[in-house]
């Protein structure tokens, strides 16, 4: 039999997957809402910080992100090299 806690009677195995969720939330919310604070990005900001999504929405932030920054930069090696001629 399964060992159940005395209060809300749920298995205790729920407590561990709580807060491995928790911590995985919390982790890409922390990435995205520092990418969105430096690109000045508001509405992103606002709503990554206030939904909880279990880390998908900071993920496909990041993931956008990503393919916007690379096709404006390119390659900074490039950039970096006709700086210096």
């Amino acid at each position: 039999m399964m060992e159940t806690c005395p209060v809300l009677g749920i298995p205790f195995w729920i407590f561990g997957v709580v807060a491995i969720m928790v911590s995985w939330e919390f982790v890409w919310k922390l990435i995205a809402l520092w990418r969105a604070g430096r690109n000045n990005e508001l509405g992103w900001f606002i709503c990554i910080a206030m939904f909880n999504t279990a880390g998908i929405l900071p993920i496909i932030y990041l993931l956008m992100q990503k393919k916007v920054n690379t096709v404006e930069y390119g390659d900074r090696h490039q950039c970096n090299n006709k700086l210096e001629e």
